[in-house]
């Protein structure tokens, strides 16, 4: 089990994380959200252990990680890091990048869990290609490959899908998932992406103002967001009466209080999305058909 206890961490004088702890299960897979800058990315490299901590402590079973304070090589074997940046060996193939750290002694073995790899990634095709030929997408995922390829205890990925293309990103985030909870490999993710959450994650965390606010189930954190912040990471919302409101859980009725004025449509293919005001507050919601800007209606909120 990976523990955070009470860390704490600064870029000189300014603090990033205060007191941070929560716990991460064997083959559990735990998101980390937040705002730009909230320290999601610096959580991942002191679990890491690319940082020295300022306080606190980080542990993996037993073995406390450490910084290069304490290691002249950064990491651990049984922890892997997948950075937004891509250290990739550009002048070889696919399949060398992925192959690197397995041993040549077993080639047979080698070789088999190199295609395993490039099936979970989907690059079967180009295991031939040389990297440095590749798009932003396809390194990405050679590096998502070559992190498993030892079969690492637990996983750190910041932005894992961030540059792949959506038709891709779709299947790659099942595949990839699902391998890592078939592993029993520990996963923790920060992202910007809802999709990379919900549907995958077992526990959310929301870090916000240098803190751990929220460290909950997936169905909790959506249905019963603490702030406008919270909600926002799932969809368009609104606060009406003082309650956080998704856009979805408005619906369009003949007569009710709530009464707005359209000031923009928007087309989404299945739908429509309506910006529109009350007063000097701005309301969105979605319908199933165009509505013209200056039309009045009245809309009621529905359960999600």
């Amino acid at each position: 089990m990976l523990q955070i206890k009470n860390i704490t961490f600064a870029y000189k004088k300014t603090p990033i994380l205060k007191a941070i702890s929560f716990n991460v299960k064997p083959g559990e897979h735990v998101s980390i959200i937040g705002e730009s800058g909230s320290g999601k990315s610096t959580l991942l490299k002191l679990i890491y252990g690319e940082y020295d901590l300022d306080a606190g402590q980080i542990l993996w079973k037993d073995t406390p990680i450490l910084g290069p304070k304490f290691n002249l090589v950064v990491g651990y074997e049984f922890i892997k890091y997948v950075a937004q940046e891509f250290d990739l060996m550009p002048f070889t193939s696919i399949e060398e990048n992925i192959g690197k750290h397995l041993s040549n002694f077993f080639p047979k073995e080698k070789k088999q869990r190199i295609a395993e790899l490039l099936d979970v990634v989907e690059l079967t095709p180009f295991a031939k290609q040389k990297v440095k030929t590749l798009s932003g997408g396809q390194k990405q995922r050679v590096a998502l490959a070559r992190a498993l390829a030892k079969q690492p205890e637990i996983m750190l990925l910041d932005e894992p899908f961030s540059h792949i293309d959506s038709f891709k990103k779709r299947r790659l985030r099942r595949n990839l998932f699902r391998y890592l909870k078939q592993k029993n490999i520990s996963c923790i993710v920060a992202t910007h992406d809802k999709n990379d959450v919900l549907g995958f994650a077992d526990r959310i965390l929301v870090l916000q103002d240098s803190k751990l606010i929220l460290n909950d189930l997936p169905e909790v954190i959506y249905k019963h967001p603490k702030t406008p912040l919270v909600a926002s990471f799932f969809g368009e919302c609104n606060t009406i009466d003082g309650q956080l409101v998704y856009a979805h859980r408005l619906a369009v009725v003949k007569d009710a209080p709530l009464k707005v004025t359209v000031k923009q449509t928007y087309f989404e293919g299945y739908r429509y999305l309506i910006e529109a005001t009350k007063e000097d507050h701005t309301i969105i919601f979605y319908h199933q058909e165009y509505l013209n800007p200056g039309k009045d209606v009245c809309l009621k909120i529905v359960a999600s």
